[in-house]
């Protein structure tokens, strides 16, 4: 069974700098590399001739829609691949029929995956609402007011900026009551804790996994609860969309592969089952509580007044205000070899993701690094 230690010995990256950007892209362990690496050489070569690239590539895809759908508690007919979260995003929102005047409700805390899809249905016709927050918490007040007429409510699951969960399941209830749809943005939980997706409630949920889950880029994945599929539409149809692409007149798949277009690379898919695999070898328990363990040390040594976080952590990220945080950012990569990222908001925010593979020596440097030159 593979340990902390052993994922982190296994990241070529530990062995020049001290890696806590993981809330932007996990770097991917070797195994999983190589995973990719075989699954290119397995489709390209082997397959070639038996059965031939096609029919490998169909029966992957389902393999590997069964991986994710059991690590995410739900059916395997409810999860699409995708190529990242924002493609799931933008997959969910060509999927409505849409009509001027329709409101979509945000937070004021969403990455521009959960921002830019709405703007282009603004010139559209659509109206755009934004819920105000503080300090990563939702004006629940707001929120019910912006969702009452609602066609569709997008928000994030665990806040990208804060580092703080927003209470799902009890704002998925609030916009159902309201006959809006609900579409998550959960990229920063999967390979962080357990998830059982479907005990949100919610009717899509889109991730990825270069991140907490340390597969490579590529590799997205969406979940549409079953009793919904049907209602959505893809905008963009190809011939993995549909149960027979010849047919005069089209059929949509009954699932979640409806979603899905074309010719995709396999080798993304491999590295997630294969991080998948990793991950659950460890225990999603052990790394829950490896990296609440770091995220407590860092808070414990930051200057109360200088945490963006709560006091108490929610996550793996935690941000915290620096003076000037571009040329702070700078500084802990050139003369202490730690890696973190500057966000475009709260002001003057820097952001450490502590991950399975962080150890508190790479705490400790940071909390160094930032006294010399943020603080």
């Amino acid at each position: 069974m593979p340990t902390p230690a052993d994922i982190r010995d296994s990241v070529p990256v530990f062995e020049d700098v001290r890696y806590l950007n993981t809330g932007a892209s996990g770097p991917s362990p070797r195994w999983i590399v190589e995973a990719a690496q075989r699954e290119i050489e397995a489709h390209e070569w082997g397959a070639a001739s038996d059965p031939g690239p096609y029919p490998h590539a169909f029966g992957f895809y389902e393999d590997v829609r069964a991986d994710i759908a059991d690590f995410l508690g739900a059916d395997a007919g409810e999860i699409a691949l995708t190529q990242s979260t924002a493609d799931g995003i933008t997959r969910i929102a060509g999927g409505i029929e849409w009509e001027s005047g329709d409101t979509i409700v945000r937070t004021d805390l969403e990455h521009p995956a959960g921002v830019l899809p709405w703007k282009r249905l603004e010139r559209q016709g659509c109206a755009v609402r934004v819920v105000p927050t503080t300090d990563g918490r939702l004006d629940r007040e707001a929120y019910r007011d912006a969702v009452a007429d609602a066609k569709l409510v997008c928000l994030s699951a665990l806040t990208w900026n804060y580092g703080t969960y927003l209470p799902v399941s009890e704002l998925v209830a609030e916009a159902h009551d309201a006959g809006a749809y609900v579409l998550v943005d959960a990229v920063q939980v999967p390979g962080q804790t357990p998830l059982d997706v479907t005990e949100w409630g919610a009717d899509a949920v889109a991730m990825a996994s270069h991140k907490w889950l340390l597969g490579v880029w590529g590799a997205g994945f969406l979940y549409v609860d079953g009793d919904v599929i049907d209602e959505f539409h893809p905008g963009r149809i190809g011939y993995r969309s549909v149960p027979d692409p010849e047919a005069d007149e089209y059929d949509l798949k009954p699932g979640a592969a409806r979603f899905e277009v074309g010719t995709t690379n396999l080798a993304p898919y491999a590295a997630l089952s294969a991080s998948i695999d990793l991950l659950e070898d460890v225990g999603l328990d052990t790394v829950d509580a490896h990296i609440n363990d770091l995220a407590e040390r860092f808070v414990d040594g930051a200057p109360a007044d200088r945490l963006y976080s709560p006091a108490t952590p929610e996550s793996g990220l935690v941000t915290v205000r620096v003076d000037d945080a571009e040329s702070t950012v700078e500084r802990l990569r050139e003369e202490y070899g730690v890696v973190v990222r500057s966000l475009p908001d709260p002001a003057g925010a820097v952001r450490a993701s502590l991950h399975v593979y962080n150890t508190a020596e790479d705490v400790d440097r940071l909390l160094t690094g930032l006294r010399e030159t943020g603080w």
